[in-house]
């Protein structure tokens, strides 16, 4: 008789209890916040400019769903930032954070509640990128930019009207931060073939779905329209929701996420993070054989980069990124493999028209 086999896996998968997304959705946040039996003392984290934006009319509604409240203003994703957050968290008492903002104000956030061990709510201003959903913080250490583990939020309140009437570059940059899920993917699957890394086809097939739908409607994706913030905003928490299952940033971070920040090491002045990591993903794909043409196409009709000078950027630094980006987390095995040759990087860049 054959002995069966004991099944030993066992999976922790954090996800938002609560993800709520429409027009004028940001004065339920005090309501959101009771529904999740949240009480006692709420700190907003959030930037000079989303303070007055957004994050008065959170603390309003707060203070109406009788919570205590305090605001911080951060200024940089600095770790120094983030001790003063859990600072002022640790002098009121704080039973959990809100982050109010872009990308700044949330990943403070989100990782000062995973030192504090306490709930934290996400409430974006901008889509221009899918942190406002995940379980990762990009934080600034020692000049450079790291990503580290961090809470899901418990909740994300997402208001369109507020998205869609923030500069439509963050949105566009978004879209190219979704669409890099392509050759994430593409990455992933690559390094579970030949470094026989974790693999989840859940995770995989939601990533993947998300980065087709954008590309689907890049022709509906226009500036100050909700309807555009709307479909954005579902594919960024979607985008999220796939990372927690996987739990790893494989399924939305891969070579093009390397070439992006190896852009923030070398450019004096980089662009927005899913602006390059959309220009990283038509170079990519091309390494990867597959229809980088489709990429480039839907960021051009969606108004995001697709090139250094629409990036305001040297090609020079486009070419130094591509030899460096393979060095940014060695550990995570992409189609970089060991690096580019120069001739490789400038191939390419001119091939795909980015240079």
């Amino acid at each position: 008789m054959k002995e069966s086999k004991e099944n030993h896996k066992n999976k922790w998968m954090e996800l938002p209890r609560s993800v709520v997304v429409g027009h004028g959705v940001i004065n339920a946040t005090g309501k959101v916040c009771k529904d999740l039996k949240l009480n006692g003392n709420a700190l907003i984290v959030a930037g000079g400019s989303t303070l007055r934006a957004a994050g008065k009319t959170v603390e309003v509604t707060l203070e109406d769903d009788g919570f205590d409240v305090e605001t911080v203003i951060v200024k940089n994703p600095g770790i120094d930032e983030v001790k003063k957050v859990e600072n002022i968290a640790n002098e009121i008492k704080a039973s959990f954070l809100l982050g109010v903002g872009g990308g700044k104000s949330i990943d403070i956030a989100k990782l000062a509640s995973k030192h504090l061990d306490i709930p934290f709510i996400s409430v974006p201003t901008a889509a221009s990128h899918d942190g406002i959903v995940s379980s990762r913080a990009s934080i600034t250490r020692d000049r450079t930019t790291v990503s580290e583990e961090a809470h899901t939020p418990l909740a994300v309140v997402a208001d369109t009207s507020i998205i869609a009437a923030a500069p439509y570059r963050l949105l566009a940059a978004g879209c190219g931060d979704i669409i890099s899920n392509y050759t994430a993917v593409r990455d992933w699957e690559l390094a579970h073939r030949l470094r026989d890394e974790p693999f989840s086809e859940y995770a995989s097939i939601i990533s993947k779905m998300t980065a087709k739908i954008l590309i689907e409607s890049a022709e509906t994706i226009k500036p100050g329209i909700e309807e555009s913030a709307w479909t954005v905003m579902k594919a960024l928490v979607a985008s999220g929701v796939a990372m927690s299952i996987a739990g790893t940033s494989r399924p939305a971070s891969g070579s093009e996420h390397k070439f992006s920040h190896a852009l923030d090491e070398i450019a004096p002045k980089p662009a927005l993070h899913g602006e390059q990591c959309g220009v990283g993903t038509i170079m990519m794909m091309y390494l990867h054989g597959g229809d980088w043409k489709e990429i480039h196409d839907a960021l051009k009709t969606i108004g995001a980069p697709t090139s250094a000078a629409e990036m305001d950027m040297k090609e020079e630094y486009i070419i130094q990124a591509l030899l460096h980006a393979h060095k940014i987390r060695p550990e995570r095995y992409t189609i970089l493999g060991a690096g580019l040759t120069r001739e490789a990087a400038e191939k390419v860049a001119k091939i795909t028209k980015v240079i």
